[in-house]
C-alpha cells in the first residue's frame, strides 16, 4: 500500500473566477487563489477551511502588492489559463491540474500521475499535504539549502527538519532502521540528512534543454523532498497550508535574484566580518585570549576576530561572564580594539532555569519563554541543565532577547554567535514546546526559531545602534535567515570527506539565496593533521566565510601547530585572502544588490553546459575568480574544468582556452587558481595585518587580458566598510569595462557616489596580466609600464587606459 493511498485527493474544480492579481478557483470545499506577483513568478494558495493564511512563515519580506504584471485570464469548459508575458498556468477543471509553461510552450512543471492515471495535484491528511511533478530521468535538482551530498539532488529523498546533527538525541529517528552500510545510518557521515538548515526552495532542470524552474514553498512544517524516482517527484509537508511561489526562469541568475527579492538578500556585511577569524571551544583565561592575539601579530598571520565559545560565561548562563578566567573584561576589550581585533562571543537561546538569575527571572515576569501545552513553561536540557527557551514567535520575547544583545554588544562585543538553535534541546524531546504563548505547535516555529532568534537579535542590534552594520552568525535557519544572519555549516568533522562536503554544501546554501557562509576550517570534532590543514586553510581562505575552529580538548590548530613549514603556507594564503578583501567585499555587494552567490556552483553561471551539472570540486568564488582545491591528501596534480572564454592561470599567468579540461600542478604550497580573462580583480598591494583603520592611499586594478575580441564587466565598491551610510550613496563605485578589438584593448572606468568619511585612496595602480606592452595610453596620454605597472592618480574620477597587444 502506498503511503499516501489514505490520503484526500482534490480532483475537480467548481468554478473560476478572475480577480485583480490572478484568479480563484472553488474546490472540494476550499479555494485555490493563483497570484501573479511578476511576469515570471506566481503564487499558488489553497485554504484551509476556507482560510487563507497570509503568513504562513517570515519568509517574505517583498511587498508584492503595490503592482501587478499585465496578465489576462480565459476561462474554457476543460481548463482556466492565465497568462503573462513570461508563463502560462493552466488550471484544469476535471481531473483538475495544474501545469505551468513558459509563452514558449516549454515546460515550468507539469503536474504527474499515478500508476493508474490518477493526477497527483493535491491530496490532503489531517493538516499535511503532498503533490507529485513530472520529471526525466536525466533532469538535475538542485537547492535545498545546507544539504549534504552531491549538489544535484537527483536521485536522493530529503527532510526538512533543523537538526542537531552530532546529538544522538535529535538524530536518532533518522539513522534507526537503516542498515549498517547505509551512509545515512551514521551522523557523521557526508550523507546523513537532515541538517540543520531548512529551506524549502529548489531548482528543477531539464535535460537536454538546460533551462531551468524553481519552486519555493512557504512552509515552516517538516517537509519531505523525493528526487529518487526516475520521472516524478514527490512534495510533502506535515502541516500548515500549501503556498508555493513558482519561478518560470529559465536561467538561475535570473531565479535567484527573484527568490531573493521575495525573501530578502545578504545584508552587506561590515568588512572586518570577510577577514581571518580564530575561535576554539576552549577555556580561554583573560591572559590566554591576549597571549593568542599577541601570537598571530607576531606570526604574521592577518587576523580580524577573536571568538569565545561556552567556556567565557559563568555556569553557561547566557549574558554573564566568567570573571575568575575574564576578571578585567572591559580592559581585554580595550586592548584588542588597540590591536586591530573584534571579540565575538556565542550567545545560545537557553536560558539556565534558576530563579535569582537576573536573565531567567526577567524572562519569567514578561512571560516571554516558551511553554508546554498545559501553560508550564517548558525545560529542556542543554549546557546550564535545566534550560528555558525564549518564544521567539511572539514580538514580545523578540524585543527582549534584542534589547540583551544590544547590552552585551554594547560593553564592547563586536559580533553575536548563535549556536544550539535549531533549537536543540538535548536528551528532552523539544516537541512539548510551544510557541506564541502556548497557541501554536512545536512543529508549526522549529524550522524558523533560527531565524527569529536572528531577527530579535538584529533588531535589537540596529535599535540600539542604528548607524552600524550588524554582524550574527547562525548554526541553524530557514528561508530568509540571510536578511539576518551569515551561517556556518555546523558541527563538521576534521577529515577529507567533510572537507570536499562543505563545496556543494556551501554552493548550495549560495544558490538558495545566502550567501555569506562558510565551514570550520581545519574541522571542528577530531584531530586535524598538517596536510588537511595546509588544504582546508587554503581553500577556506577563498570562502565567503573563513573561520577557523575546533573542539575542547582536541589537538591544537592554530596557525603555528603543525610547525614552520605549514605555518607559512598558512600565511601565504591568508595574506592572499586579504589583499583579495576588496574583490571579496564588491562580491557581497553584488549579492546585497542581486543575490548573485559569492561561493557559486559553475551551473549558475554555466547552466547550460552538462559537464557542470554534477561538479561539485570546484567553484566560482565572486564573479571571475575559478577555485579547484585539493581534497585528497598526497594529491601533486588534479583535473579541472575551465568553463567557457579563455582563464589565466593564477601563479603561473599561463592563458588557457575554456571549455576543456586541464591537468594542474598542486604543490603543497597552493592550490590551482584561475582568473576570468576579460575581469579586473581589485586588490590590496600588501595585506594588512587586520582591517582595522585600513584606509590605503593605493589600490592595485589587475587586469586578465582577455584572449578574444569582446566586452567583460566589473566593478569595485569603496566605502566606510562599518555603517549602512553606503545605502545612501556615500560610496565610490568604480565601473570597469574591458574591451578588446583586435589586438587593441580598451579599459574604461566610469566613478560615481557622494564619497565617504575616511576615503583616503590618491591612486590605481593597474597590474596588466598576459600582455606587455612598451606604451600606455592613459586619458590620451602615452606611458611607459613599469614591469606591466601602470599607476594612475584618482581620487574618484573615472579614466581611459588602451594598449595594443
Amino acid at each position: 500500500m502506498n503511503l499516501y493511498d489514505n490520503y484526500l485527493r482534490f480532483n475537480r474544480v467548481d468554478s473560476v473566477r478572475e480577480t485583480p492579481v490572478g484568479l480563484v478557483a472553488e474546490l472540494h470545499g476550499e479555494q485555490l487563489r493563483i497570484d501573479v506577483l511578476r511576469e515570471d513568478l506566481v503564487r499558488i494558495k489553497i485554504s484551509r477551511g476556507g482560510v487563507f493564511d497570509e503568513r504562513p512563515t517570515f519568509a517574505v519580506c517583498a511587498d508584492t502588492s503595490p503592482s501587478v504584471p499585465p496578465f489576462k485570464v480565459l476561462v474554457g469548459d476543460d481548463a482556466a489559463r492565465l497568462r503573462t508575458e513570461s508563463l502560462v498556468v493552466s488550471l484544469w477543471m476535471d481531473p483538475f491540474r495544474i501545469d505551468i509553461h513558459r509563452t514558449d510552450g516549454t515546460v515550468v512543471f507539469e503536474t504527474a500521475q499515478d500508476s493508474n492515471g490518477t493526477y497527483e495535484s493535491y491530496a490532503t491528511l489531517n493538516d499535511a499535504f503532498t503533490f507529485v511533478r513530472r520529471c526525466n530521468p536525466s533532469d538535475a535538482v538542485y537547492g535545498l539549502g545546507e544539504k549534504t551530498g552531491r549538489q544535484n539532488r537527483k536521485g536522493r529523498d530529503f527532510t526538512l527538519w533543523n537538526t542537531d546533527v552530532l546529538d544522538p538525541s535529535a538524530t536518532g529517528e533518522f539513522t534507526a532502521g537503516r542498515e549498517a552500510g547505509d551512509p545515512r545510518a551514521t551522523r557523521t557521515s557526508t550523507e546523513f540528512d537532515p541538517y540543520y538548515v531548512s529551506i524549502p526552495f529548489y531548482y528543477h532542470q531539464d535535460r537536454p534543454s538546460g533551462q531551468i524552474a524553481a519552486s519555493f514553498i512557504d512552509n515552516g512544517y517538516r517537509g519531505a523532498y523525493d528526487f529518487t524516482a526516475a520521472h516524478q517527484y514527490r512534495v510533502h509537508f506535515s502541516g500548515g497550508q500549501y503556498t508555493e511561489y513558482v519561478f518560470a526562469g529559465p536561467d538561475m541568475p535570473g531565479i535567484l535574484e527573484a527568490y531573493t527579492w521575495l525573501t530578502g538578500r545578504t545584508a552587506l556585511p561590515p568588512i572586518w566580518a570577510l577577514g581571518y577569524h580564530q575561535c576554539r571551544w576552549h577555556k580561554y583565561s583573560q591572559e590566554d585570549i591576549e597571549a593568542l592575539a599577541s601570537r598571530l601579530r607576531d606570526e604574521g598571520i592577518p587576523c580580524d576576530a577573536l571568538w569565545l565559545d561556552i567556556e567565557y560565561m559563568d555556569g553557561y548562563r547566557v549574558f554573564t561572564w566568567n570573571r575568575e578566567l575574564l576578571p578585567d573584561v572591559e580592559a581585554l576589550l580595550g586592548r584588542l580594539d588597540e590591536d586591530g581585533y573584534r571579540l565575538i562571543t556565542i550567545v545560545d537561546p537557553g536560558v539556565k532555569v534558576e530563579p535569582g538569575y537576573p536573565v531567567f527571572d526577567d524572562a519569567v515576569e514578561r512571560g516571554v519563554l516558551c511553554t508546554t501545552e498545559g501553560g508550564d513553561i517548558y525545560v529542556g536540557q542543554v549546557w546550564p541543565g535545566n534550560t528555558a527557551f525564549p518564544d521567539f514567535a511572539t514580538e514580545q520575547a523578540r524585543e527582549w532577547w534584542g534589547e540583551l544583545n544590544a547590552r552585551h554588544v554594547q560593553s564592547g562585543i563586536a559580533g553575536i554567535w548563535n549556536d544550539m538553535n535549531e533549537p536543540a534541546t538535548g536528551s528532552i524531546s523539544p516537541m512539548g514546546m510551544r510557541f506564541g504563548k502556548g497557541m501554536y505547535s512545536h512543529e508549526r516555529f522549529h524550522n524558523q526559531y533560527a531565524m527569529l532568534m536572528a531577527v530579535g537579535t538584529t533588531e535589537g542590534l540596529l535599535k540600539a545602534m542604528p548607524d552600524k552594520r550588524t554582524f550574527v552568525l547562525s548554526r541553524a535557519g530557514s528561508a530568509g535567515i540571510q536578511r539576518y544572519a551569515a551561517n556556518w555549516m555546523g558541527d563538521n568533522l576534521a577529515n577529507w570527506d567533510h572537507l570536499k562536503m562543505s563545496i556543494p554544501m556551501a554552493t548550495g546554501f549560495g544558490i538558495s539565496g545566502q550567501a555569506f557562509v562558510g565551514a570550520d576550517i581545519g574541522g571542528f570534532a577530531g584531530d586535524s593533521e598538517p596536510e588537511l590543514f595546509v588544504r582546508w586553510m587554503q581553500y577556506g581562505a577563498l570562502t565567503p566565510f573563513c573561520r577557523n575552529h575546533s573542539v575542547i580538548a582536541n589537538r591544537d590548530q592554530y596557525p603555528w601547530s603543525f610547525g614552520k613549514a605549514v605555518l607559512g603556507i598558512v600565511r601565504d594564503a591568508l595574506q592572499l585572502r586579504y589583499r583579495l578583501l576588496p574583490y571579496i567585499y564588491t562580491s557581497f555587494v553584488r549579492a546585497a544588490e542581486t543575490g548573485a552567490p559569492v561561493q557559486r556552483p559553475l551551473v549558475f553561471d554555466y547552466q547550460y553546459d552538462p559537464i557542470v551539472t554534477d561538479m561539485d570540486d570546484q567553484y566560482l568564488f565572486g564573479p571571475d575568480l575559478l577555485v579547484t582545491p585539493v581534497l585528497q591528501p598526497g594529491m601533486t596534480s588534479r583535473q579541472v574544468y575551465l568553463p567557457a572564454g579563455h582563464w589565466h592561470d593564477w601563479h603561473t599567468g599561463q592563458i588557457h582556452e575554456g571549455q576543456r579540461h586541464i591537468v594542474a600542478a598542486t604543490p603543497m604550497d597552493r592550490i590551482p587558481l584561475y582568473a576570468r580573462a576579460g575581469a579586473v580583480v581589485p586588490m590590496w598591494e600588501e595585506a594588512p595585518s587586520s582591517t582595522h583603520s585600513h584606509a590605503p592611499d593605493s589600490v592595485e586594478l589587475h587586469l586578465f587580458v582577455p584572449a578574444k575580441d569582446g566586452a567583460h564587466q566589473s566593478f569595485l565598491q569603496e566605502d566606510d566598510g562599518l555603517t549602512l551610510a553606503a545605502t545612501g550613496g556615500a560610496r565610490i563605485r568604480t565601473q570597469l569595462t574591458v574591451a578588446r578589438t583586435g589586438s587593441r584593448v580598451t579599459l574604461r572606468a566610469e566613478a560615481t557616489g557622494d564619497g565617504f568619511d575616511g576615503f583616503a585612496r590618491e591612486e590605481f595602480v593597474l597590474v596588466l596580466h598576459g600582455a606587455a606592452p612598451g606604451t600606455v595610453s592613459v586619458d590620451g596620454n602615452q606611458t611607459t609600464p613599469d614591469a606591466n605597472r601602470i599607476t594612475i592618480p584618482t581620487t574618484g574620477q573615472g579614466f581611459t587606459v588602451e594598449f595594443d597587444i
